[in-house]
């Protein structure tokens, strides 16, 4: 979608990385950039609008500080923090969040407001906790043969070509839990794997034959999508899964293993949802 890249901010750390992420995305792939701050109704009673328009100028001044002259539009509104960000979706490239606010608590690695963002916004959410300290030029996608895994996959190509990086699509597998009377399943949650392998290997190579300026490679690998993906994430630049795979419950919003990266990933996490689920 041709829209701008929204950044959401409220003046803490997390939220000048995530200035700092989206304002470097934009330059790679040649996007405006739009920064809001959300005044709360709260701020505005106690004469708080000076205190709103710094945190914003502020985060103005760090975008336009990262080389590359990318067009930049600083907007201030009132209202409800995450339903006025899920508004600035609808229209956005993508939207990026700070994984914590200046609200709630101290130790939190993951704020209220993120995650009811990342849970509703339309198309991709972007959690950024910290400045990138090295560059992997690595991505990591999220594989479990969904259609929010195809939508991640897309996302995933974008920002490889933007950033001259690889891609790493990780497919795990769980293995299901068996009693002590189940060994003669042992074959048959062996062959299980096998498909599983084939199945993946197969989608790695229509995503090559589809993009094939971009470096593709598959892992598969027999353990829980959270923990796999948040090892994979110590040597990546972004890791990118869709907001619900196959697993879980129908009706849920975000599913477990987007809700488990955003609390534990080692770099910045995309959450992607297609925008015709909204």
């Amino acid at each position: 979608m041709a829209g701008p890249i929204v950044v959401g901010v409220d003046g803490s750390a997390p939220s000048h990385a995530a200035v700092e992420w989206a304002a470097a995305d934009a330059r790679d792939r040649r996007l405006p950039l739009k920064i809001v701050h959300v005044c709360e109704q709260w701020r505005s009673d106690i004469g708080g609008g000076k205190y709103c328009a710094g945190v914003l100028e502020t985060a103005a001044d760090l975008a336009r500080a990262i080389d590359g002259g990318i067009e930049v539009d600083a907007e201030l509104s009132a209202g409800n923090v995450v339903e006025s960000l899920i508004a600035q979706s609808a229209s956005a490239d993508s939207t990026v969040l700070g994984s914590r606010g200046v609200g709630g608590f101290a130790g939190l690695v993951l704020g209220s407001v993120t995650l009811a963002v990342a849970g509703h916004a339309q198309g991709p959410v972007v959690v950024v906790r910290a400045p990138a300290a090295t560059r992997h030029h690595r991505i990591v996608v999220g594989d479990d043969g969904s259609d929010a895994a195809q939508e991640a996959m897309l996302y995933a190509v974008e920002q490889a070509r933007a950033r001259h990086a690889r891609i790493v699509a990780v497919h795990a597998w769980q293995q299901p839990v068996v009693s002590a009377y189940g060994a003669d399943f042992a074959d048959l949650l062996a062959d299980a794997f096998k498909e599983e392998c084939r199945a993946a290997q197969e989608r790695i190579a229509s995503w090559r034959e589809r993009h094939r300026d971009v470096e593709i490679t598959g892992r598969q690998i027999s353990e829980h999508p959270v923990p796999a993906l948040v090892d994979a994430s110590a040597s990546a630049d972004l890791v990118v899964v869709g907001s619900r795979g196959l697993g879980g419950f129908a009706s849920a919003v975000l599913g477990s293993v987007g809700h488990g990266l955003l609390h534990h990933a080692a770099c910045p996490v995309a959450v992607v949802r297609p925008r015709h689920a909204r």
